[in-house]
């Protein structure tokens, strides 16, 4: 590791710009993004206020990526242990640990000043309040402590809808805290599929996630639970009357085939099937979220 950090800077300068990526956890920060643009589109009847579309977007974007980097440079030890993250730039050496903090602080603070200055103050705080929940609350004092940091620590990844939403209207309202509950509850059943299968590295790493913690048949259990809840809540925008048929309809096909997945998960459950969860959850989230958007230019047209 000494003698790759010895060498970084000798490589070229596209590859540090993909391991500066690679600590942004660019496929994390781009479900980010979707989920607080769709609120940005949600929020307004018609057409969006492009300053605010952009740079609310760039802002978020550049402070998620903080957060990520922040994150891999809290867990650096724990990424070095376990096969999911030992590739990742910190634990590989290829890039030093003062690097990567100088790195979140920059980009952090160039998103911040972007919120401020072109969208709204409202917008600027939530996204600080929701990079100090991930960044040190989430890393620093749920994830070591408790089994249920995924639940607890859900708030502060729920978020993104909620930021869009106020870079638009500079206020938070119901409509808007209905889609961060959709988030809310899809984040346990979304990350317990993925400790189930990783459940050895978290315990070689001394993470209590919940499969270490109270074992498999009792995460198993949970992700069924918390499945059932979302597919409630997911159904609540169109009680609501936020949404329509075309958003119902997408809720119900999509929640029942993640229904679906928990149920087979609970009932014979393998690595294999706890994978697929894991990777049909977030083309659910994606789904559904796109779904909310169709509804809203579909009926608006009407």
């Amino acid at each position: 590791m000494v003698a790759m950090t010895s060498t970084a800077h000798s490589w070229p300068v596209s590859l540090r710009l993909h391991q500066f990526l690679a600590l942004t956890k660019p496929r994390v920060v781009a479900l980010i993004v979707f989920t607080a643009v769709i609120g940005m589109f949600l929020a307004v009847p018609g057409t969006v206020a492009f300053q605010s579309l952009l740079f609310g977007a760039i802002g978020i974007a550049l402070v998620a990526a903080a957060a990520a980097a922040t994150n891999c440079l809290l867990e650096r030890r724990i990424d070095a242990l376990m096969t999911r993250t030992r590739t990742r730039p910190l634990p590989m050496g290829q890039i030093h640990s003062a690097e990567a903090l100088a790195f979140a602080v920059i980009i952090g603070a160039i998103g911040v000043t972007l919120l401020y200055a072109f969208v709204n103050p409202l917008t600027m705080w939530l996204t600080l309040a929701t990079f100090v929940g991930y960044a040190f609350v989430y890393t620093l004092i749920l994830k070591p402590r408790t089994p249920q940091n995924i639940v607890i620590g859900g708030a502060a990844g729920a978020m993104p809808p909620v930021l869009g939403w106020a870079a638009m209207t500079g206020e938070v309202s119901a409509d808007a805290l209905l889609l961060f509950l959709i988030i809310f509850t899809w984040t346990p059943p979304h990350f317990w599929s993925l400790a189930l299968y990783r459940r050895r590295e978290y315990a070689k790493a001394g993470v209590p996630m919940l499969p270490v913690a109270r074992g498999e048949r009792y995460t198993r259990r949970h992700v069924l639970l918390y499945t059932v809840i979302l597919f409630a809540v997911s159904l609540l925008p169109f009680c609501t009357r936020m949404s329509g048929l075309i958003y119902v309809v997408s809720a119900l096909v999509l929640g029942s085939i993640f229904l679906a997945h928990a149920v087979n998960l609970y009932r014979r459950y393998s690595d294999r099937l706890a994978h697929a969860t894991f990777r049909y959850s977030i083309v659910y989230l994606a789904l559904l979220f796109a779904a909310l958007l169709a509804d809203h230019y579909f009926l608006i047209r009407l």
